[in-house]
C-alpha cells in the first residue's frame, strides 16, 4: 500500500432523526475478518436494534467493498455508505449504523440520508488520518554530528523521530520512499562517510488530514 485515508481511531457518534436513534459506530481495519468481528461485535451489543447496519471498504484501491442492508429497503442503508466511503476516499475501515425506530417512517430518501449522515459523524469522531509508507532510516554517528544533523533536520526532507544515547548517537530517520538515496547522501556528506546505516526498513505513518 502506498498511500490512503482512513480513520484514527475506533469511536461512535449518535443522532436522532423523526423520533429514530441511528448510532454508527466506526473501526479502523485492516483486514476482512477483523472487520468482521467487529460486526459482530456491535450486532451482540446491540441485538435489540430495530436494524444494525454493516457496510467495510479495505484496501489501498477500496477492493474489498461490502455492505447490508439488514432489512431496511434494499439500497437506502449499507450501500450508500460504502458509496459515500469510497467518494470521499475513505478505506480499511468498518461501520455499522444502528437504527432504533422510533415509529417515523423516512422513505427512501430519508433513510439514505439519515444513514450517510450518522456515518459521516463517526467519521467525524474518529477523525480522518493519510497512512502512507514512509522509510525509517537508522543511523550510528558520533556525536559531533548531531547538533548538524538535527540542524539539517529543520531544512526538510526527513524528521528524526529518536534518539538513542550510547557511546556513538544512534538516530532513527523518516523520509519519503523517493528521499531514502537523497538522506543516505546528505548523512555521508556530514560525516565524512563515517556514519552506520544500521538499518532500513519501511512502516507506515499516519498524519492527520
Amino acid at each position: 500500500m502506498k498511500e490512503y485515508k482512513t480513520i484514527r481511531k475506533e469511536a461512535q457518534a449518535e443522532q436522532i432523526i423523526e423520533r429514530s436513534r441511528f448510532i454508527a459506530h466506526v473501526k479502523p481495519v485492516e483486514t476482512r475478518q477483523e472487520a468482521e468481528r467487529f460486526i459482530a461485535a456491535v450486532r451482540a451489543d446491540y441485538k435489540d436494534a430495530t436494524h444494525n447496519v454493516p457496510a467495510l471498504v479495505i484496501g489501498d484501491q477500496f477492493q474489498i467493498q461490502w455492505a447490508s442492508d439488514d432489512g431496511e429497503p434494499q439500497g437506502t442503508s449499507g450501500a450508500p455508505i460504502v458509496q459515500m466511503l469510497v467518494k470521499e476516499g475513505i478505506t480499511n475501515i468498518a461501520v455499522v449504523v444502528t437504527r432504533y425506530f422510533g415509529g417515523i417512517k423516512l422513505g427512501t430518501g430519508g433513510l439514505v440520508r439519515a444513514y450517510t449522515s450518522s456515518a459521516k459523524l463517526g467519521l467525524e469522531a474518529a477523525g480522518l488520518c493519510v497512512v502512507k509508507e514512509m522509510a525509517v532510516l537508522s543511523f550510528k554517528l558520533d556525536y559531533s554530528f548531531l547538533s548538524k544533523a538535527q540542524n539539517m533536520e529543520k531544512k526538510g526532507g526527513f524528521y528524526i523521530e529518536d534518539i538513542t544515547y550510547a557511546e556513538a548517537v544512534t538516530l532513527k530517520i523518516v523520509t519519503n520512499l523517493e528521499q531514502v538515496d537523497t538522506v543516505k547522501e546528505l548523512f555521508a556528506n556530514l560525516t565524512a562517510g563515517s556514519a552506520a546505516l544500521l538499518s532500513e526498513e519501511i512502516s507506515l505513518e499516519k498524519n492527520p488530514v
